[in-house]
């Protein structure tokens, strides 16, 4: 099959276009079209055996429900029945737009189209192509999201041709999606009224304009045996090739585990896929990052959620790590649709965390331009079986400074360099709990504590490395002190990343 793609803009809609496609549902065929929510795959939802292309066309479960779009409300009474009174303020307020209700279905609908329930679904979506093309295909549009059945939905024309082309008879291509993630869905044949799947219109909304809801507490559990009510309820959804898990915890211990879950898979030679945000994208060092949108407005987050998705596909990654979002508005949906994409594999931060005592070393010496800074990128070229972030710091300067040259010297000559260096000095904000500070000699040491107090994880090299050969202090020497110096500073860190190593709690 030629699956034909045709391009139509939402503000100047060609009539003849929607008459072409119109024409195709019409005759039984299947036409994917833009909603504000997802794209939608469009079959005539009065013919059974529209449905079963549908079904066919998206390798979906017969079981699994499909929604019926319409564009006017008056249509609502033609395929369903028993309609609550709640239904028009809830339709005032929210049609069109991203909300699906279900009620007991009318005669009209065939079980096809319902999953073989006596219930249907139903949505009113306020995209001008979309409602277009229902009125001109005689007003009953089923439309499930216009994916293979399981993959992240698509926001985009382009994703749609990635899994249906060639199984559907037309594209209509309107440009990305407005919302990203699909409707809220509320069932009307229970009271008070229940939200099945979350979306954009929250369980708050609602009870702004009806008073109370329920919300189903299975929607987000993996081993349910019911038939599904609604869709996204029973089956696996939205989910990339690779494996997904969710980390959860609070947002500096999600970033703190995914770091240790991709540097992990980084010493191992393997790239991790992240999902991660404008805010935290900077704090990842390994793996292939990617942001799903703002922390500052959930909103771009789940727009950008099944784009993001769907470029893994693309990347050599065989698992991913997301973090969290909040599990209120529409923070609720994401977290629904994270979940389903990853089988409800979840990984607890604090639990990653905990393996790790110390996540800084910090080095200190006099004025932060040769022992220290030489130490420092010592350390960072060993293969430590946990990621720290190293640095050091001076107890005098005045002004940044770049490193001491004897010392990038005989950096160069051992295939290294402290180019970029610039001397810093040490503050009480360089005290924290999670940060180990070596200082390097006793003199040192003492300084600290005079000058900061006590200071928890203070010591100096010698004594974490357990070795108590002296560091020479080469300033003002000629090159081979200098080359002394970094002798012994090599054998120290060494000792130092074995006892680092040995305190890890295994390798993740």
């Amino acid at each position: 099959m030629e699956t034909r793609i045709r391009q139509i803009d939402k503000n100047r809609i060609d009539e003849n276009i929607i008459e072409e496609a119109a024409e195709i549902l019409q005759n039984g065929g299947l036409v994917a079209f833009p909603t504000e929510t997802v794209y939608g795959l469009g079959a005539d939802a009065l013919q059974e055996e529209a449905a079963r292309k549908t079904y066919a066309a998206k390798g979906r479960p017969s079981d699994n429900p499909l929604i019926v779009h319409i564009a006017d409300y008056e249509d609502l009474r033609k395929i369903a029945v028993n309609i609550p009174a709640e239904t028009d303020m809830l339709a005032a307020h929210f049609w069109p737009g991203p909300l699906t209700m279900i009620f007991e279905k009318s005669p009209a609908v065939p079980y096809g189209t319902t999953g073989g329930l006596d219930t249907v679904a139903v949505r009113m979506p306020v995209d001008p192509v979309a409602a277009a093309l229902i009125r001109a295909a005689g007003g009953f549009v089923s439309a499930p999201s216009a994916n293979t059945s399981g993959r992240p939905s698509p926001t985009t024309a382009e994703h749609v041709a990635e899994d249906l082309n060639g199984k559907i008879d037309m594209i209509l291509d309107g440009g990305p999606v407005d919302i990203g993630l699909e409707s809220t869905i509320l069932d009307m044949t229970v009271s008070p009224p229940m939200i099945l799947r979350p979306g954009a219109i929250t369980a708050e909304m609602f009870e702004e304009v009806i008073g109370p809801v329920d919300v189903d507490q299975t929607l987000l559990s993996a081993d349910s045996v019911q038939a599904p009510k609604a869709p996204g309820m029973k089956y696996r959804h939205y989910a990339p090739k690779a494996r997904l898990f969710i980390v959860e915890g609070d947002l500096r211990e999600e970033i703190l585990a995914i770091r240790q879950l991709s540097y992990a898979a980084h010493r191992k030679g393997k790239e991790v896929g992240i999902i991660a945000t404008a805010e935290t994208l900077p704090f990842y060092n390994h793996g292939i990052v990617k942001s799903t949108g703002s922390r500052e407005n959930e909103k771009t987050i789940a727009k950008g959620l099944y784009g993001v998705l769907r470029e893994f596909d693309e990347e050599n990654v065989d698992t991913i790590y997301s973090e969290s979002f909040a599990a209120q508005g529409i923070g609720k949906a994401i977290m629904n649709r994270l979940e389903k994409a990853a089988g409800h594999q979840t990984i607890p931060a604090a639990d990653i965390v905990r393996r790790q005592k110390y996540r800084r070393i910090l080095f200190v010496s006099s004025t932060d331009s040769a022992r220290g800074p030489v130490a420092a990128e010592l350390l960072r070229n060993r293969n430590l079986k946990q990621e720290y972030v190293i640095g050091s710091a001076g107890m005098v300067v005045l002004f940044p400074e770049p490193a001491n040259q004897k010392a990038e010297a005989i950096m160069k000559s051992a295939g290294m360099s402290l180019e970029g260096h610039s001397s810093r000095q040490f503050d009480r904000e360089d005290i924290q709990e999670d940060s180990l500070v070596l200082a390097v000699d006793g003199t040192i040491k003492e300084k600290l504590i005079s000058e900061y107090g006590q200071i928890n994880n203070l010591y100096t090299l010698n004594e974490f490395a357990e070795d108590d050969t002296e560091i020479p202090d080469p300033y003002g020497q000629p090159l081979p002190a200098y080359g002394e110096c970094f002798e012994v500073l090599k054998k120290l860190v060494q000792k130092l990343a074995d006892r680092l190593d040995s305190l890890a709690e295994g390798e993740i």
